[in-house]
């Protein structure tokens, strides 16, 4: 198969972590005899820098000729504690998002055998845990209408949603679900918010189409503290912008390290792959970064294209590194760390 692959590797840690993940794909293409072309792209910090736009035309326009996006990292302290900075490197995520069409956020939660009690969580509450958080992307309080008020004393957010907006996202998680254990809950704040009140109707009325998935409504305030408690529990969850936002963050402490957490976002046309983790501006240019969460997004990449056995590869070989301790400081033991571009080479040389 020959594919055309956007890379935005962003800022922080992005650069020395897409490195090992095209690494990966490149010895996973010469060992399947695929053929990828990689295409960098400016995002970010990097990109303010360069052109004083997050999220260029030009990078647009070679993600949109692409058949799917490898992304990094957005993100860098100098804007961070710059609250009257007018440009930042997170909208240009938003602009992405939007201007992609990437409305689904997929985002799995799953274990590693050989890191169980690495989670602060206990042992018997997380093993066996596989579930996957579906979260809308382009709506809600995030892309709503804001301001001040009162001058500037008040601040304002708007929580705005539309019908289509919630069908089309819970249509993919009904289909999830059909591939899966046919179990669905839907996260919403029903008994306050009107917009989770048009999110609950909204799912209601199209369970008549998917009469063998069971589904559930949960308020989010009850699935913060159950999905720590139960996480078995769940199968497919789909919530809005907000709520996904918080949540899957705190599913990822389930797996014992955000470092390990792949995640797709996919619309009608574009897709792209991200690690869960942030920048980590502190790591950028040590070569300490865990690299796995991004090589395993690669994975859901060559997954999503019909290339099981691939993808089922490179799961593989990330397992077996963790098994044999060939990992990062973050995860390291006995004080024996590996280098990111030594755990690169160490997977790709196991390939």
């Amino acid at each position: 198969m020959k594919l055309n692959i956007a890379v935005l590797a962003g800022d922080g840690i992005g650069p020395e972590v897409m490195e090992q993940a095209l690494k990966v794909s490149d010895a996973i293409a010469k060992k399947y005899n695929h053929e990828i072309t990689w295409t960098p792209a400016l995002t970010g910090a990097a990109a303010i820098d360069a052109v004083g736009e997050p999220y260029p035309d030009d990078t647009h326009a070679i993600c949109e000729a692409a058949d799917a996006v490898l992304f990094g990292a957005i993100g860098h302290p100098r804007f961070d504690n710059d609250p009257s900075a007018k440009v930042r490197p997170e909208q240009g995520l938003l602009k992405m998002r939007q201007k992609l069409g990437l409305f689904a956020n997929v985002r799995p939660t799953f274990t590693f055998p050989s890191l169980i009690d690495k989670s602060p969580l206990k042992r018997e509450r997380i093993e066996g845990t596989d579930l996957i958080i579906l979260r809308e992307l382009t709506g809600g309080v995030y892309f709503g209408k804001r301001g001040r008020l009162d001058n500037g004393n008040t601040a304002f957010d708007t929580m705005t949603y539309t019908r289509a907006e919630i069908t089309r996202l819970a249509k993919k998680g009904f289909e999830l679900a059909m591939t899966r254990s046919k179990k669905l809950c839907c996260v919403d704040k029903a008994n306050v918010l009107e917009s989770s009140r048009l999110w609950r109707e909204t799912v209601q009325a199209m369970e008549k189409d998917y009469p063998e998935v069971e589904v559930s409504y949960e308020f989010v305030d009850a699935v913060a503290m159950r999905l720590v408690q139960w996480p078995k529990a769940y199968d497919v969850m789909i919530t809005e912008n907000l709520f996904g936002d918080i949540l899957t963050d705190e599913a990822s402490v389930i797996s014992g390290s955000m470092g390990l957490m792949p995640s797709a976002s996919v619309g009608e046309k574009n897709k792209l792959y991200e690690p869960i983790h942030g920048s980590y501006p502190q790591a950028a240019g040590k070569d300490i970064a865990n690299p796995l969460a991004m090589v395993l997004s690669a994975a859901m990449l060559f997954e999503d294209f019909n290339l099981t056995e691939e993808a089922a590869t490179i799961r593989a070989v990330v397992n077996k590194s963790l098994e044999e301790g060939i990992v990062t400081e973050d995860l390291s033991e006995n004080g024996k760390a590996y280098k990111t571009s030594e755990v690169g080479d160490w997977l790709v040389k196991n390939i």
